[in-house]
């Protein structure tokens, strides 16, 4: 997983190390899995509360009814809680937060569980990434119906890329619900520099 050392150019000219051993490139990794908790963050604020439980419906194609699908609220209990069962499953040893209602959950409880989950998935993905006889963190297990995985980079993948996958989801069902998300919420998760300060970190993205 080490690679060797090289200099990249920014737009600026300026020159930065990339990321040499496999303790930088797991430092990284965990850096993107907190900015990936702040982008869920700058959507919930920014999100129209009028859209939050608002319905949309669908047509279902075997019976030709109209049906409601996920709702704002649902779509993020859903990603909170499916962290706390990764959590459950994964991680016996932290402490797990409890999930969210979908249907009772207001937007200001769902930033708050969300953030307390992402930090602790952090944990999570910190122990899996480190190696070694002090790991406790060796299985990632999603749920009964799946296969578990060995903890590590496909456990960060999978985790990341299901955030990603169900943000997509809330930037359209606004704007399908006529509640579209401002631009700077909506393109903003694209700012990762941005992203990376408001994490607090003294570095960028690297």
């Amino acid at each position: 997983m080490a690679q060797s050392g090289v200099k990249r150019k920014t737009r600026t000219g300026e020159k930065r190390e990339a990321a040499t051993t496999d303790a930088d490139v797991r430092e990284v990794l965990l850096e993107l899995f907190a900015a990936s908790g702040e982008m869920d963050q700058l959507l919930l604020e920014h999100l129209d509360p009028r859209a939050w439980r608002a319905p949309l419906e669908k047509s279902d194609k075997r019976n030709g009814k109209k049906r409601e699908g996920r709702t704002l609220a649902m779509i993020f209990a859903h990603l909170h809680n499916c962290r706390v069962n990764w959590i459950r499953r994964s991680a016996a040893h932290l402490k797990c937060p409890k999930p969210l209602d979908p249907y009772r959950c207001t937007i200001k409880q769902a930033r708050t569980a969300l953030r307390t989950s992402a930090m602790k998935c952090g944990e999570m993905l910190r122990d899996a990434l480190l190696g070694g006889a002090e790991r406790k963190v060796r299985i990632f297990s999603r749920g009964s119906w799946s296969q578990d995985w060995p903890a590590g980079a496909t456990m960060f993948g999978y985790m990341f890329a299901h955030d990603v996958h169900h943000r997509g989801q809330v930037i359209l069902l606004a704007r399908q619900l006529g509640y579209r998300l401002p631009v700077k919420a909506a393109y903003g998760v694209w700012h990762w520099e941005k992203l990376w300060k408001a994490c607090g970190f003294t570095t960028r993205p690297r």
